[in-house]
């Protein structure tokens, strides 16, 4: 853990490194992962309700 003493305020985050979870969803690798993810749920969920 950081000690810092009482009248030290701790260093500003760079820009690069607060990006956090909008930025990461952005990622076309992330989308095209959870994309696929979603349509083999769908394609359980439809095949469970109209094709069983």
């Amino acid at each position: 853990m950081l000690q810092t003493s009482p009248d030290e305020t701790p260093a500003p985050v760079p820009a690069e490194d607060a990006r956090g979870c909008l930025f990461a969803l952005s990622q076309p690798p992330l989308m095209i992962f959870l994309a696929f993810i979603g349509a083999l749920l769908l394609m359980g969920a439809v095949h469970d309700l109209f094709l069983d």
